[in-house]
């Protein structure tokens, strides 16, 4: 499982080291989801993220009417977490919960400060992951309130080309904010042109 993680630091430090490696290592531990299995329930105390080496989360809310909205998809070399409820000790915002049986490496609070012992370009390497994360969400909130379900869909291509094969239509339909039969309706336009 450590290999995914090694390999994912090596191609973006290229000048990391085994020590190195084997120091952030020390700080994840390994976890095998089940499919619908939650790693983080709205409400409660979400103490911990995960990289994921293999399989799919996705993290979500839940409102009043029982509606999901999908906030993000989580596939493999991607990271998760409720970073506001992890590091503050405040009840999740959302859930995160595994859509397929996945392999991931879990971390908890003390895992972004700890990255500075172990190189000051991890710590570096982290911040800019984070803001990338919130400039992503920012464009996804503008997405969402701006652009048409079709221009929603092609954003979803893009960010996510390997997910519209192995996720059900509706949970696509959750990300975008539209209905399934919505969804279809964009895919046949798109077909067509």
């Amino acid at each position: 499982m450590y290999e995914q993680l090694r390999a994912y630091f090596q191609t973006r430090l290229p000048g990391i080291t085994d020590t190195q490696v084997e120091a952030l290592q020390a700080q994840l531990q390994p976890r095998t989801l089940r499919r619908h299995e939650v790693l983080i329930r709205q409400g409660e105390a979400g103490r911990r993220g995960a990289f994921v080496v293999q399989g799919c989360l996705r993290s979500y809310v839940v409102d009043k009417k029982t509606k999901e909205h999908i906030l993000q998809f989580a596939p493999e070399s991607w990271w998760i977490s409720d970073q506001y409820s992890m590091l503050r000790g405040l009840p999740a915002m959302f859930s995160i919960d595994a859509l397929e049986d996945s392999e991931v490496l879990l971390f908890g609070p003390d895992f972004l400060p700890l990255l500075q012992t172990i190189g000051p370009e991890f710590q570096a390497f982290f911040h800019t992951l984070l803001q990338n994360s919130m400039a992503s969400m920012q464009r996804r909130l503008i997405s969402i309130l701006s652009a048409t379900a079709e221009e929603r869909y092609l954003e979803f291509l893009q960010m996510y080309p390997t997910l519209v094969q192995r996720l059900p239509q509706r949970m696509i339909a959750a990300y975008l904010g539209i209905t399934p039969e919505s969804l279809s309706r964009v895919r046949k336009e798109l077909a067509r042109s």
